[in-house]
């Protein structure tokens, strides 16, 4: 790993943990084993760790995630669905990039425009709108039942996002929310899958 990856990768962690308001670019540098002024090499400020932290999540959460303009393959079976969504739930549930990011957000998105900007795309309107267009071409391909796809994406994604939110508070219960997570899943199937 680069000094800047180490940078990068301690900064997230103590952001996750102390808040960026908390966490000093000296306490990152010593994280990471160097001396601030060595840091600045890298990077202007503890702003541009903290850019380049919600860009390289971003690239990771399209990439391994998805979006609304990268939905990958669409299921052609509810069981694919299910499978599809759990890997993607599990992702962002296990990812330890993702998880430290998100729970940085979370504290973050009241102090940092940007931040609360971030959270909301991939907590609520991203996610949302992703599986609006993978319900809405299930459904020209007759698997979903005709309804408005941005509803029903609603109504797949909020349960999940306030459970995996609990799963992060209360770790120790990740096991039983994730089967939650797959009961709604199947369960919105079994209500709007042919």
């Amino acid at each position: 790993m680069s000094t800047k990856e180490r940078i990068l990768d301690a900064a997230l962690t103590l952001f996750a943990e102390s808040g960026y308001d908390g966490t000093s670019v000296e306490q990152i540098a010593n994280a990471v084993g160097i001396k601030a002024p060595s840091l600045y090499k890298h990077f202007k400020g503890k702003e541009n760790i903290l850019n380049a932290l919600i860009d390289s999540a971003e690239t990771r959460y399209e990439e391994m995630f998805g979006s609304e303009r990268n939905i990958g393959k669409i299921p052609e079976s509810r069981e694919e669905f299910i499978k599809v969504t759990m890997g993607r739930v599990a992702f962002t549930m296990h990812d330890p990039i993702i998880r430290k990011t998100r729970m940085f957000l979370v504290q973050e998105q009241f102090r940092n425009e940007r931040i609360s900007e971030v959270t909301t795309r991939h907590q609520l309107d991203g996610v949302q709108k992703m599986f609006a267009r993978i319900i809405k071409e299930m459904m020209e391909k007759g698997i979903v039942k005709d309804d408005d796809p941005s509803l029903l994406a609603v109504e797949l994604t909020a349960p999940a996002v306030l459970l995996i939110a609990q799963a992060d508070r209360q770790t120790q219960f990740e096991k039983e929310l994730l089967e939650s997570i797959e009961g709604h899943v199947r369960h919105f199937c079994n209500v709007y899958m042919r």
